[in-house]
């Protein structure tokens, strides 16, 4: 049984929450703040995380930044829930990195469905223990990603997604596909949060950004250099 830990200071959103992954048979372990959701967090080390943003104290963003300062707890996939309604904050959680977030109020079977999607994705193997595409190197079972010999520090999602298109390198990949091969997704409607993943991801690249291109009307790819 795969353990989800729920940081939310709203005990009636976390019994909602728990109630719900509990009937998907997981087991759920709440915390109400964000120092005793840390604490948690690195006794535990959970499958998964479902972390409110805005909470008094240490809110999301600082325990986010904390579970990434330890490589104990840094690959912990993270759900973000943000009660904001702006656009820009509704993507907040994913532009620090999370692996999804959802937008209170929202339904507790669809952040089930959620919770499966990205341990879904979290877990895919993959073949061959390390792959090289140009600059880039993969090694899978660590998931770690070099760019010209340096670790450059990507969230699991963000991992697969290089990975993928690299596996596919110099061909335009559609990005409803990305969406359902690489994140679990089924329609257009998280287009907005594959765009979010490649803008952080670009930033990570530095100076090999434009490797990564936007394909108008199709998707993405990663182009190699000419040799």
């Amino acid at each position: 049984m795969q353990t989800i830990l729920v940081i939310e200071d709203e005990v009636d959103i976390a019994d909602l929450v728990a109630f719900n992954l509990r009937r998907n048979d997981f087991e759920v372990v709440m915390e109400h703040d964000g120092l005793s959701g840390l604490a948690s967090a690195r006794e535990l080390l959970p499958d998964l995380i479902v972390l409110d943003l805005m909470m008094p104290g240490l809110d999301g963003v600082g325990v986010f930044k904390e579970l990434n300062k330890d490589a104990a707890t840094r690959g912990i996939p993270v759900i973000m829930l943000t009660a904001r309604g702006q656009t820009e904050d509704k993507i907040a959680g994913l532009q620090i990195g999370a692996d999804d977030y959802m937008t209170k109020p929202f339904s507790p079977k669809e952040l089930a469905l959620r919770v499966k999607n990205v341990l879904k994705r979290s877990a895919q193997p993959t073949s061959g223990a390390e792959l090289e595409c140009g600059p880039f190197r993969f090694v899978k079972n660590s998931l770690h990603f070099y760019t010209d010999g340096e670790l450059v520090d990507l969230t699991s999602t963000e991992f697969k997604l290089m990975l993928y298109l690299c596996e596919r390198k110099n061909v335009p990949q559609d990005r409803h596909d990305i969406l359902v091969e690489v994140m679990g997704y089924s329609g257009e409607v998280h287009s907005r949060t594959l765009d979010t993943h490649m803008k952080r991801l670009r930033r990570k690249l530095g100076k090999r950004a434009d490797m990564l291109e936007t394909v108008r009307g199709i998707g993405y790819q990663v182009v190699t250099p000419r040799s």
